[in-house]
């Protein structure tokens, strides 16, 4: 079994937020990485909800601020919607996803988690006005 650390970081490369979660496969494809962080992410909030959510995409009918997305009022998460639309915005280059020392840009690409048990997440912010 092996443990994975899901880091994000800025364009520039300084760090924002990193946790891990134990006990995955030694091999597993980007898409259902995708899909277990978002999932995680999604489930850590539920358990605790509150007025903002620090997720790798918004949910709807939230408002993004510096440290996450607010939401109206304090409401359960659907991860699987979370999960589709992180998908989508992977395949739009939304963010950019590191295994170890190279980018991964294929959904069904397979990482083996026993040499690049680091993934990091870099999310692309678009330009004002462009």
């Amino acid at each position: 079994m092996a443990t994975v650390t899901f880091r994000d970081e800025t364009a520039t490369g300084r760090p924002v937020t990193a946790w891990e979660v134990a006990g995955l496969p030694e091999r597993m494809t980007v898409r259902e990485l995708i899909r277990l962080r978002v999932r995680e992410e999604v489930l850590r909030y539920n358990a605790r909800p509150g007025e903002r959510f620090n997720g790798l995409v918004r949910p709807d009918d939230t408002e993004t601020e510096l440290n996450g997305h607010r939401l109206r009022e304090p409401r359960r998460i659907d991860w699987e919607r979370q999960a589709d639309i992180a998908e989508r915005a992977f395949l739009a280059n939304g963010f950019f996803v590191l295994a170890g020392d190279r980018q991964v840009d294929d959904l069904d690409e397979t990482v083996d988690l026993t040499t690049d048990p680091n993934l990091v997440f870099i999310k692309l912010t678009p330009l004002a006005g462009g």
